[in-house]
């Protein structure tokens, strides 16, 4: 796989490693290109903070890379 995504990276790491990230992101309602928190704040916090399950995230991240 070219690129994994885990649920200790920043929503801005996540955002540069490929554009579909984004679409992803917004399918699941997090704003995240126009957050200042982007740069530091974890896939994991951000999903705790909106009320969304990590896993289901981590999974439509990564269907990027398969």
């Amino acid at each position: 796989m070219a690129g994994t995504i885990t649920k200790d990276m920043t929503f801005f790491e996540v955002m540069r490693m490929h554009p579909d990230t984004v679409k992803v992101l917004q399918k699941h309602n997090l704003g995240c290109v126009g957050c200042m928190g982007a740069q530091n704040e974890s896939l994991e916090q951000g999903a705790n903070a909106h009320g969304l399950d990590i896993d289901v995230l981590l999974k439509d991240l990564n269907a990027i890379f398969e």
